[in-house]
């Protein structure tokens, strides 16, 4: 496993359509741990390989303590509840805007060994899924903004010091060993 450079607004990877995963080996598995460690290490509930630069339909998530992925989702909202909430991306650092979702999701693909999964999630999942699976599709959660929170964003997007980087390392959070004496 290894933390990646995530990629940051500009980058046209972020608005590319992901290809279909069609072999589940251990280049998968790896990307998959990958994502997992760079999510963890970016302090993020959700992560697409599209995010460090990789075209396939993949994420990873933690939420709530539980952490999954997902391949080649197919996700459908569950009744007509939406939520409004504040979203952020881990390719758009400092930003954070109230951004609507539906309120409960269903998600299906595979697991990285190619199992069937089902995932039902409500509020704070339902939200990363769409998210991810967003990404996947080269949608940005700016693109679901209002007009004038998306033409606020789209402002302090330019402004922002990282603006002309392209990608960041995230950097692990330090491990604390306590001593039992």
């Amino acid at each position: 496993m290894s933390v990646t450079p995530i990629r940051l607004y500009g980058d046209p990877v972020l608005r590319t359509p992901a290809a279909p995963v069609a072999d589940f080996d251990a280049e998968l598995r790896q990307l998959v741990a990958d994502l997992t460690e760079t999510m963890h290490a970016a302090g993020g509930a959700g992560l697409a390989a599209t995010q460090i630069g990789v075209e396939l339909r993949v994420f990873t998530w933690f939420v709530d303590g539980e952490v999954g992925h997902l391949v080649n989702p197919d996700v459908a909202a569950v009744g007509e509840e939406l939520q409004d909430g504040p979203e952020g991306c881990l390719s758009l650092p400092g930003l954070r805007y109230d951004c609507r979702r539906h309120l409960h999701v269903v998600a299906s693909g595979w697991n990285m060994h190619g199992d069937p999964v089902r995932v039902e999630g409500s509020e704070l999942l339902a939200r990363a899924i769409q998210h991810e699976t967003d990404h996947l599709d080269g949608v940005l959660f700016v693109d679901r903004l209002d007009d004038v929170a998306r033409t606020e964003a789209l402002a302090e997007l330019q402004a922002a010091e990282w603006a002309d980087l392209g990608a960041y390392l995230p950097t692990p959070a330090p491990v604390v060993k306590v001593s039992p004496h």
